[in-house]
């Protein structure tokens, strides 16, 4: 399927101007069942990027529709049955209508009464609606709304949870403009003409379908997924269980679309249009997961720099360390006081004489002096032992950066769900861990080097107790 998908959209996106992104997710959100909202001004082609979504599937009913704050019912369900009337039956007609419709394209959806919105709700996520004494089941695939902003109230929020995507449409940058306006495009028609063999039956969608709902989610993106749920819940951003399983649903449908058996953690990507609700916060939720994705907390290089930091200041600590003297077999040296008094001189020998020694205090041992402390072999090799093993632990992190650094380029090079700039962005913040890894690990060599210098004893001395520091998993 992934590469008629890709030949589908190609030909959707011809003459769209900076509208690629928004026209894919669209589609991706539709084969997996879901809605999507777009957010922008008037004429920033949102009602264009919904007639081009029903254009891709074979035999779709199509209904449009621009809400007030005046929309009956009727223009949205269909007009009430006078016959039904007359036999006592609270009924209408569908044909033609929302209940009829496989895509729907429904203009300015916060602007209608709470009535109305209510009645969506069960249709837009049921695919079920209440006519007359019964409910009948609708053929519908996917809803684009469209709105220019998103009122603060109990019933629109209720109303904009149904939306998985939410997806913010801007004015064409000063890049685009030009190509907005060619003279190619004037006066056209601009709608593609799509094959019909590029169109997506009942029966693709079917087995994509059953091909998502056996596509697992991995331990690791499970794992980033309780994480942003953790983090989003700090920041004070509400994210409905239900909603969570419709994201996992979403991600199984994009995984298996392109063909893959397993969801992987760079398909968290679509995560920002689904958890966001403005272009600020996506993006702040784009960077939180271009920081993380491909990056484990136990080998970040926050962790690793403390790690390097803690031998560094035991290094720093044994270099200013003075210690007593040492004979050659790393034993205290000790003299008697006279000893003692003539390495002082005359004036430390007439001091003693007029203290005088009532208490036999001259036989006494007596330190000769300080000096800077030697270390013995078995020290220094339990030292740079376990800087060894620190540096072993760097490059084995830094080859399993390299890892997923090829995963990276081998999922941005299949997807057809990809955002470039956020495989920029993922690119660029890999590039940054690495670079920080290998100037972790020069300071660690400085400091094996360092360990390796110390002054040392004849003698083997004795092995220290181990460095202590954070661990680090394999």
């Amino acid at each position: 399927m992934r590469d008629a998908l890709a030949r589908l959209l190609a030909v959707l996106e011809t003459g769209l101007v900076e509208r690629g992104e928004a026209l894919r997710l669209s589609l991706l959100a539709a084969l997996a069942g879901e809605h999507t909202l777009l957010i922008g001004p008037p004429g920033t082609a949102k009602s264009a990027l919904a007639r081009r979504i029903h254009l891709a599937f074979a035999g779709a009913q199509y209904f449009e529709r621009l809400l007030t704050r005046f929309t009956v019912p009727e223009e949205l369900f269909g007009p009430l049955s006078i016959r039904g009337l007359e036999q006592d039956r609270y009924e209408r007609h569908t044909a033609g209508f929302l209940p009829e419709a496989s895509i729907a394209f429904i203009d300015e959806v916060f602007k209608a009464n709470s009535a109305i919105l209510n009645a969506l709700l069960t249709l837009l996520n049921e695919r079920e609606f209440d006519n007359g004494a019964g409910r009948v089941h609708c053929p519908l695939i996917s809803v684009l709304g469209a709105t220019n902003s998103v009122p603060e109230d109990e019933v629109a929020e209720a109303f904009f949870d149904r939306f998985l995507l939410r997806l913010v449409v801007e004015p064409v940058t000063a890049g685009g403009f030009g190509a907005l306006l060619g003279e190619d495009r004037v006066g056209e028609d601009r709608w593609p003409s799509v094959p019909a063999a590029l169109r997506l039956g009942e029966a693709e969608r079917s087995a994509l379908s059953r091909a998502a709902a056996a596509t697992p989610l991995s331990s690791a993106v499970l794992a980033r997924l309780a994480e942003l749920r953790a983090w989003l819940v700090e920041h004070g951003r509400y994210v409905s269980d239900r909603r969570w399983v419709k994201i996992a649903h979403l991600l199984r449908t994009a995984a298996a679309s392109e063909g893959r058996a397993r969801v992987v953690e760079w398909d968290l990507a679509l995560l920002p249009s689904c958890v966001a609700f403005d272009a600020a916060s996506r993006r702040t939720v784009a960077d939180w997961l271009a920081a993380r994705l491909g990056v484990r907390e136990a080998s970040s290089p926050p962790r690793v720099a403390r790690v390097v930091e803690a031998f560094e200041a035991q290094l720093k600590a044994e270099r200013e360390a003075n210690d007593l003297d040492y004979d050659a077999s790393g034993r205290l040296r000790f003299s008697a006081t006279a000893h003692a008094a003539e390495l002082a001189g005359e004036m430390s020998r007439q001091l003693a004489e007029e203290i005088g020694d009532a208490k036999g205090g001259a036989a006494a041992l007596r330190m000769t002096y300080a000096r800077k402390r030697r270390y013995g072999a078995l020290h220094v090799a339990a030292r740079t032992g376990q800087i060894d093993a620190l540096i072993g632990r760097i490059a084995r992190y830094r080859a399993e950066l390299d890892e997923r650094c090829s995963e990276l380029e081998a999922w941005a090079a299949q997807s057809l769900w990809v955002d470039p700039g956020f495989v920029a962005a993922s690119r660029a913040q890999l590039a940054a861990v690495r670079e920080a890894l290998e100037g972790l690990e020069a300071r660690a060599r400085a400091t094996r080097l360092g360990f390796e210098s110390l002054p040392r004893l004849d003698a083997d001395g004795v092995a220290p107790v181990p460095v202590e520091h954070l661990p680090l998993a394999e």
